[in-house]
């Protein structure tokens, strides 16, 4: 089998992250090192092991681990098929020193709702104008990080908050094609970002992110059917560009914008 070494490397606009890195390796192996933020992987095909503080771990495709900054580690493929991994490199004021401890001593994590929201994050990092969403996602991740780590800690039962639901609704609203992040909703209407997520959707069964797009798509709707064409009505209510409006848009409505605009002909006053 040839060598393969594939890599991609962003920095998004998401607080608290540093870069996104995905990669494809079939024979390199990282010597000892370190970084100076804290490394969340997850392996998609394949395995890699890797010694972290003089002891051997291993990354089946079940499990997510977190490396924290600072301490020595490497990584190699088990097998010549290599592996593919998703990594995002979080700064230090997104986990704490006080989890650096728990992590050292089980950095391999297997928790399927752990699994699934990092490789939801990952495709919202991957798509220009989801940095709500990432944010929202990543917010999440980091409270169930804190739970399986220090569970006596950090595990509480969540707790209903309709009123801290109904200001960042109000919040959305005010900035539907603005649009804001969560880091900014949470200064404004001061609470943790993660209860902030957990209220919205607890009081309305929807995402803050989804209620925004929601939002967004209504717009777009009202427009196309005064005839504006689906590149100005991205602009106008606060997508990316039009590839964004489309993929939200399909979703909401079940077609295209050119499609519903289309339908209209004919019928328009």
């Amino acid at each position: 089998m040839a060598t393969r070494q594939e890599v991609t490397a962003w920095r998004p606009a998401v607080p608290g992250v540093t870069e996104v890195f995905h990669a494809h390796f079939t024979e390199y192996a990282y010597p000892m090192h370190v970084h100076e933020a804290w490394t969340l992987l997850i392996v998609d095909d394949g395995a890699v092991r890797y010694d972290l503080d003089r002891h051997e771990h291993g990354t089946p495709g079940d499990t997510v681990s977190l490396l924290p900054p600072h301490v020595p580690h490497n990584g190699s493929p088990v097998t010549s098929d290599g592996f593919r991994k998703r990594v995002v490199y979080l700064d230090g004021t997104y986990l704490g020193d006080d989890l650096i401890g728990p992590a050292v001593d089980g950095p391999d994590l297997r928790d399927p709702v752990l699994r699934r929201r990092v490789g939801q994050m990952h495709t919202a990092l991957a798509r220009p104008g989801e940095e709500l969403e990432a944010e929202s996602r990543l917010t999440l991740i980091g409270d169930r990080l804190r739970v399986l780590l220090r569970p006596r800690l950090y595990a509480r039962p969540a707790r209903r908050d309709p009123a801290l639901a109904g200001r960042l609704r109000e919040l959305l609203d005010e900035r539907v094609v603005e649009g804001l992040s969560l880091e900014e909703a949470a200064r404004v209407v001061r609470a943790h970002p993660a209860h902030l997520v957990r209220a919205f959707s607890t009081a309305y069964g929807i995402a803050p992110h989804q209620y925004l797009n929601a939002r967004r798509v209504d717009r777009a709707r009202r427009l196309l059917l005064a005839g504006r064409g689906p590149a100005d009505v991205a602009a106008l209510t606060g997508f990316h560009d039009q590839a964004h409006l489309t993929r939200h848009f399909r979703k909401l409505v079940g077609v295209t914008p050119g499609r519903y605009a289309r339908s209209a002909e004919g019928v328009r006053p």
